[in-house]
């Protein structure tokens, strides 16, 4: 399971706005290239967004799904990676003094990526949500402190 978390220096409700815009998916989701589709009632429960995913030439459409919404405080997804399965992406967001304590756990769920969960996988994971703490700190209009 890769869990980490990050100090943004912006008011709870500035995070969970661009968690609670769709559109804004691809501005803090490392590896999404471009939104195709967002359901208009996103962020509640069974609302679903449609992209395109990879690197550079290489890419793919996929999609996920909100599992669970807690305005203001916790998003989960369920993440469709094909060929590899789904993962859960859980977000929370706590306030710290003006600020918020931003924590993401994310690990496979369903499909091969859950059967070949390990050390690797978990470095890869780590890594790729460092880098997607800091962009949706940027995208909330503020820095953030190192986890």
């Amino acid at each position: 399971m890769a869990q980490r978390q990050q100090l943004v220096e912006r008011p709870p409700q500035d995070v969970w706005d661009v968690l609670a815009d769709g559109r804004r998916y691809a501005q803090w989701v490392v590896g999404t290239q471009e939104i195709l589709d967002a359901d208009a009632h996103w962020p509640q429960v069974g609302a679903r967004l449609v992209f395109r995913a990879g690197i550079g030439p290489f890419n793919f459409r996929d999609s996920c799904v909100v599992r669970i919404c807690e305005p203001g405080r916790r998003l989960e997804l369920e993440a469709k990676a094909d060929p590899f399965g789904t993962a859960r992406i859980a977000i929370t967001l706590i306030p710290w003094a003006e600020h918020t304590l931003v924590i993401l756990d994310e690990h496979p769920l369903r499909g091969p990526g859950a059967r070949l969960e390990g050390p690797a996988s978990e470095l890869v994971l780590h890594l790729r949500n460092r880098r997607m703490l800091a962009n949706l700190a940027r995208a909330a209009g503020g820095s953030g402190a190192r986890p």
